[in-house]
């Protein structure tokens, strides 16, 4: 589902249907979106040294499974890990600030975890940085090694207030990019509801100028971080913060650039907020979309959180409130006023679409078999839930019309999630059970 505005108005392209909201640009972008160069960029995600990661998580394998998701452009994660570094350094040649093995190109970049305090309130902010080339790489790096160290985890933890490490990295390098990583999550979102600021200004007082988008994440929408006036003049951009290389994470949310020949179109496009639009799931697939208690297998709308005081029925303690609370706490705005629209597709993997039609599970034999067969036929995962058509889909498909089906409704953003919240997934449902979540 592509979206970009205020209204839904449906238009019609070949013989499918995609939603658009009434942008002067819709038409434009529809039109061009035929022959205009489009580059799908994951540029936040993590490598086998990470915590909670994949330890097969190679260059090779990033490399494989980005091409097979359709990505043009990765970020290379963690060069603040010195066994990562070193192997970038070894596998990667660089051209134009970026960094290619073979003929697929990486940008530096690393994600830093800022834990301090500010205003009488423990604060847990994630970063995500972007570094023009190993020269700067390894100057932050000899920062960073004068406030802690970095060898035990690809995101490495610092006792830095946010607006001090933005500072700090103005003072190595202009062209250095810093942005605040899956901005609502509860625990280490700039926004969070547990441990972050109520405005950008907050935390990175007179740093603020410097800080030009801030990334979704998987449990808001670009809508409703529409909602916030001081996004007004920031780009709005989306990542995967994949923790491994499989399709099905790699890529899952991604911004679309119109050049990727080097490090400055890529800057450029995000401080001047050129870049053509960007790959979202349902925010409600996001671990953190609602209120809840994971363990307590209990979660809540912001109206019903509201209703019991915010206290956790089951176990009497306080909820983990989640992104679409939290953003109802702190919208100023309506979603139409927002002057720096771009727009987005609302997807969910493949490969969650294979499992809820074979009613298996994302990793097993059965949805690979159907995966790799629609791979082999069509080329990559977003030309499949973007572009191929149904009467193709059926060729491929011939036995298996719930997964067409499954695939266009995807497109156009039909398929109802269950809400996920405290760090549970939410969960795509089939039309028989989305009737009984209404």
């Amino acid at each position: 589902m592509l979206n970009c505005g205020k209204d839904n108005i449906t238009f019609k392209k070949m013989e499918e249907k995609r939603i658009i909201g009434d942008s002067k640009n819709s038409d434009e972008f529809l039109d061009s979106s035929k022959t205009q160069k489009q580059v799908f960029a994951d540029l936040h995600i993590h490598s086998r040294y990470s915590r909670a990661c994949s330890k097969d998580i190679t260059i090779e394998n990033l490399v494989k499974y980005a091409k097979i998701k359709g990505l043009g452009l990765l970020g290379t994660g963690d060069f603040t890990h010195p066994l990562w570094l070193r192997e970038i350094k070894e596998k990667l040649k660089e051209k134009d600030g970026l960094y290619y093995y073979n003929d697929f190109p990486f940008i530096l970049t690393g994600e830093v975890s800022l834990i301090y305090s500010q205003g009488g309130k423990g604060r847990r902010v994630h970063l995500v940085v972007l570094a023009p080339n190993t020269e700067i790489v390894d100057k932050i790096n000899a920062y960073l090694d004068t406030r802690g160290r970095r060898d035990y985890d690809g995101r490495p933890i610092f006792n830095i207030p946010a607006d001090k490490f933005v500072e700090e990295m103005m003072k190595i390098s202009d062209k250095i990019e810093i942005i605040p990583a899956h901005a609502w999550t509860p625990w280490f979102g700039i926004f969070g509801s547990m441990s972050g600021f109520d405005s950008l200004k907050e935390a990175f007082q007179e740093q603020l100028g410097n800080i030009h988008a801030i990334e979704t994440g998987m449990s808001s929408s670009p809508e409703m971080n529409w909602m916030i006036s001081e996004l007004n003049n920031k780009s709005i951009i989306s990542f995967s913060d994949s923790h491994s290389f499989w399709p099905w994470r790699i890529g899952r949310e991604a911004t679309i650039f119109s050049s990727a020949e080097s490090y400055d179109d890529i800057i450029s496009a995000i401080r001047e907020n050129k870049i053509i639009g960007t790959v979202e799931t349902e925010p409600a697939y996001g671990k953190y979309h609602w209120d809840g208690h994971a363990n307590c297998n209990f979660s809540s709308n912001p109206e019903k959180t509201k209703e019991i005081g915010g206290i956790c029925p089951v176990c009497g303690k306080p909820l983990t409130i989640g992104v679409e609370n939290r953003v109802e706490k702190l919208k100023n705005q309506e979603s139409y006023v927002y002057p720096r629209k771009k727009p987005f597709y609302k997807l969910l993997p493949l490969h969650e679409l294979i499992a809820l039609a074979k009613a298996s599970t994302l990793a097993s034999r059965k949805t690979w078999l159907t995966y790799n067969l629609l791979i082999e036929k069509f080329g990559n995962e977003f030309r499949i839930l973007l572009d191929i058509g149904t009467d193709d889909l059926r060729k491929v498909l011939p036995n298996d019309e719930l997964l067409v089906n499954l695939i266009i409704d995807n497109r156009i953003g039909k398929i109802r999630v269950k809400p996920g919240f405290d760090g549970k997934y939410g969960e795509p449902m089939l039309k028989e059970k989305q009737m009984k979540l209404e």
